[in-house]
């Protein structure tokens, strides 16, 4: 279960991308959550995928 709130989810998902994953789709992949959920929820508190850094900026 991935949390609710954007800026905790903030906070899970750079986590999880620095620590396990080496890009968001196999993150999201591997915990079978839907990527265009993430990026519009992320979105929302003005947080954009950046590949080069595989992070939430």
């Amino acid at each position: 279960m991935i949390p609710k709130d954007p800026v905790m989810l903030l906070s899970y998902v750079n986590l999880k991308l620095r620590d396990f994953y080496g890009s968001l789709q196999s993150l999201c992949e591997d915990l079978d959550i839907s990527e265009g959920e993430i990026t519009q929820k992320l979105a929302s508190i003005d947080y954009h995928y950046d590949k080069e850094r595989n992070q939430f900026v």
